[in-house]
């Protein structure tokens, strides 16, 4: 891998040490010479029919790119504003009662317990909330849906082992929250054997603020309802009133990506896709290895994790304050505020200056 030439790709790199991909990845100069082009181009033109055919084509690009990431058919696949909203959009869309079960972790993101919450107190379903590894032994007969993350947010623990064989086994819906997983990792949704994927474009694709995608198995779409169904998800946006739906994924779709935001996120993609995504993953999870391996050698509380890009420890005291001073270092991190938790995303674009400098900063 050309990592220099990596690098120079995104111009933070040249200044900070940018270890915050969880939150939002680094911004490549191609993405804002992309999205640029559409803004002129918009000025120049205005925005009529052919304005719209072009979003039309920019979005069907990037359906594309995100199938290719989820290991999926395009056909099987929306394109949504964030990972909160495609799991609201399962979560409300799926016929959950009062009484149903549904299982989840103590390690969320708010952006899964959110609708988790509303879908208890609007339908009065049962949320059973356990630690990350328990989650396979509490799944019984009676659960509806199971929903977790594949990268823990706060620590990189991997989904546990047995999760879905045992939903499998039981024949409840699994749903994945991948805000960490897609574009930091392999991601085959197939062979995880979930039910519906939702993630987002901002973090380890790079792409805009407002980018995601979700996927819902084809054998499952009928149970999940369009519950806010807009002109892109119906068969025929002329005849609106009929309620007929596109047959396909699309009927998920977020309501509205710009043009400009669609071109950046495409591009994004496309800066990564040019190193080899399996080198991304592979470079990325190596740094991060390493880095929590010195951290604990230098005596730091090291977060029990997986083989993913994320890397989290203890602090005493004030972890935004520690944040607020690195930031000021120019080294880039997120706290966990509550938990006494600081975490570093180690994304391909780094190296081991980045983690030199970290490491020195927290002695």
């Amino acid at each position: 891998m050309d990592v220099d030439g990596l690098r120079a790709a995104f111009p933070v790199c040249a200044s900070r040490a940018y270890l915050n991909a969880g939150t939002d990845g680094p911004i490549a100069s191609r993405a804002i010479a992309a999205a640029r082009a559409e803004l002129d181009d918009e000025l120049a033109s205005g925005r009529f029919h052919d304005h719209f055919e072009r979003r039309l084509e920019l979005r069907s690009q990037l359906r594309d790119r995100y199938a290719a990431r989820l290991g999926a058919s395009p056909d099987d696949v929306a394109v949504t504003s964030s990972t909160s909203e495609g799991i609201a959009r399962t979560v409300n869309g799926l016929e959950l009662r009062a009484g149903d079960l549904v299982v989840t972790s103590t390690d969320e993101h708010p952006g899964l317990h959110g609708p988790l919450a509303g879908a208890r107190d609007r339908r009065g379903v049962e949320l059973r909330v356990v630690p990350w590894d328990d989650l396979p032994d509490a799944v019984e007969d009676r659960t509806a849906l199971v929903a977790c993350s594949h990268i823990n947010w706060i620590d990189g623990r991997v989904v546990p082992d047995g999760l879905a064989a045992r939903c499998a086994e039981l024949g409840v819906p699994l749903l994945l929250d991948v805000a960490q997983g897609v574009g930091a990792v392999r991601v085959d949704v197939v062979a995880l054997g979930c039910s519906i994927y939702a993630g987002s474009g901002q973090k380890w694709l790079c792409g805009p603020d407002g980018a995601g995608m979700l996927w819902i198995d084809p054998s499952l779409r009928d149970a999940v309802a369009v519950t806010e169904p807009g002109f892109l998800a119906m068969a025929d946006p002329h005849d609106p009133l009929s309620g007929k739906l596109r047959a396909d994924g699309r009927r998920y779709d977020g309501p509205s990506l710009s043009r400009e935001a669609t071109a950046f996120a495409v591009a994004a993609h496309d800066v990564l896709d040019e190193v080899g995504f399996d080198a991304v993953h592979g470079r990325a999870r190596a740094l991060a290895a390493t880095f929590a391996r010195e951290l604990a050698e230098r005596g730091h509380e090291v977060c029990p994790r997986g083989d993913t890009t994320l890397v989290a420890w203890r602090v005493n005291g004030d972890g935004e304050a520690v944040r607020d001073r690195l930031a000021s270092q120019g080294i880039v991190i997120r706290d966990l505020p509550g938990r006494g938790i600081l975490r570093a995303s180690v994304g391909a674009w780094n190296d081991e200056s980045d983690l030199d400098r970290l490491l020195d900063a927290l002695a």
